[in-house]
């Protein structure tokens, strides 16, 4: 009989999607890019890791697939197992500036994670002017989402400057062999069968209370028809192509204290306002290709985090989504939020998200060779313009190894025809945002970042929040950098209203 333990580990549906889609030109890992007062020693985030492993098992553990695949895969542990195989460290060449570590960080990024041992890095990168260290962090989406990702960190991280030890484990880590596929491909039709028979349960229940199943055939009825709707393919634009393996990243910050200035301001949510500043951007960007951005929309695709409380801290993926068509060719920014408020709460009373999630849970019920085959030929093409994920990160400073990280930059993968991607998270008292393209299809992706920074100004200045000069605690205080915007394309530049 197979081990009851074992189940545990399987992976869903929805996170095994992750690696039945990757492919090498779409590595499906997510990641960022932590910017921190100082140089770290790969020595001393060595020592802090090899403590604290004990409190995040998932990083030491790799997934196994069954013969024939008669199951999801299982996360087991590594016997060969090693921080070494997961830590490096890099120099930058002088004179260490970001533009080099967004270019080294682009070059990292865009290969997939070695399925040979567990599915995560972090490089260190020494040499960036101004006497800092960063952090290049990947890790499997089959492994977290975005806001497990941030609990994530919070395990790897701190606090204070100078913690508490970390309390030893219980008992020494002794891994045991990997699962032969005798004994694996029997575990995961053991698990089949459990999961069939309580299929067969539930739809006993239905037959026999026909108020529920009724209720079901409802909910049913309902996703599908706010789903349908989205089916139709969004306009075109130059970066819905079919990607190839390149990647490049740009990344921009703004004061989270503005942020809520402008949402105070204007109405809306923290969401909104960036929505709002992301539709802006494109629309310029889209504008200077020579598009007519007249009453034009692009489809984001958006991950919701549908996790309930008893959820929290669990790894893994539980993410629904929404589709929104944006406004990008509204000139005056404050009628441009107001357009995106408009149209992300008339998405909220449809309940588009728990729709969406209606229909991936029935999916979790198919066996895993069907979302094998559904896989083979990668995300489908057609389904959003791109992706755009907003992940709450801890609003407090946060350190490794006694150095403050004062920057922190999502980086999203691309896959299907989708050439670039959006990553915004907040932190401390700022909010960041992370661009990452397929220079093949967008190799000005540079301009983008630019824009995303001038159109937040534009948002601001039109709601007439005033600058947020208040200096973070225990950093250095910088002047502002001259906007070079304005130089790539002046306020005067026609936007189509």
């Amino acid at each position: 009989m197979a081990d009851n333990t074992k189940l545990t580990q399987r992976m869903s549906a929805e996170d095994a999607a992750f690696l039945y889609f990757e492919r090498p030109e779409a590595a499906l890992h997510i990641g960022s890019v932590g910017i921190y007062e100082g140089t770290i020693a790969l020595e001393d985030l060595y020592k802090r890791m090899e403590a604290r492993m004990h409190l995040i098992p998932r990083y030491r553990q790799r997934p196994v697939t069954p013969p024939l695949y008669a199951g999801h895969p299982t996360w087991e542990d590594d016997p060969e197992f090693s921080l070494e195989r997961h830590l490096r460290v890099v120099q930058l060449p002088a004179p260490g500036t970001e533009a080099q570590l967004r270019q080294f960080s682009s070059e990292l990024f865009a290969p997939m994670l070695p399925r040979d041992r567990p599915l995560w890095d972090i490089t260190l990168v020494h040499g960036l002017e101004g006497d800092r260290t960063a952090f290049v962090s990947r890790v499997h989406h089959c492994l977290v989402d975005g806001v497990s990702g941030i609990e994530l960190l919070l395990a790897v991280l701190d606090l204070t400057p100078n913690p508490e030890p970390t309390p030893p484990p219980p008992e020494a880590w002794n891994p045991g062999p990997l699962p032969d596929p005798l004994t694996a491909w029997a575990d995961a039709m053991f698990d089949q069968w459990n999961k069939g028979i309580a299929q067969y349960n539930q739809w006993q229940a239905n037959v026999l209370n026909p108020r529920d199943q009724m209720r079901s055939m409802t909910d049913l009825g309902r996703a599908m028809q706010t789903v349908l709707p989205n089916l139709r393919p969004p306009t075109r634009t130059p970066w819905n192509r079919p990607i190839g393996g390149a990647r490049r990243v740009a990344w921009t910050s703004m004061s989270f204290q503005e942020v809520r200035g402008v949402r105070g301001a204007l109405g809306g949510t923290v969401n909104d306002v960036m929505l709002t500043v992301l539709g802006g951007a494109l629309g310029r960007y889209l504008y200077g290709k020579g598009i007519n951005t007249d009453d034009m929309r692009v489809r984001l695709m958006i991950p919701v985090n549908v996790r309930n409380e008893s959820e929290k801290g669990a790894l893994g993926n539980r993410v629904s989504m929404m589709l929104p068509n944006i406004p990008v060719g509204i000139a005056d920014p404050a009628k441009r939020l107001d357009a995106v408020r408009g149209e992300m709460e008339t998405l909220k009373a449809r309940n588009q998200a728990d729709a969406f999630e209606s229909l991936r849970r029935m999916g979790e019920n198919l066996p895993a060779l069907y979302h094998v085959m559904a896989g083979m030929g990668g995300i489908p093409p057609g389904g959003a313009n791109l992706v755009c994920t907003n992940v709450p990160g801890p609003m407090i400073p946060l350190y490794a190894v006694g150095h403050r990280m004062i920057a922190h930059y999502p980086l999203v993968p691309l896959a299907g025809d989708l050439g670039i991607g959006v990553g915004i998270t907040s932190f401390d008292k700022g909010l960041y945002m992370g661009v990452m393209a397929d220079p093949n299809i967008l190799p000005d992706i540079d301009i983008i970042g630019e824009y995303l920074a001038d159109e937040f100004r534009r948002l601001r200045e039109a709601a007439g929040v005033p600058i947020d000069d208040l200096p973070q605690i225990g950093t250095r205080k910088k002047k502002p950098a001259p906007s070079s915007s304005a130089k790539a394309m002046p306020i005067s530049t026609p936007v189509t209203a």
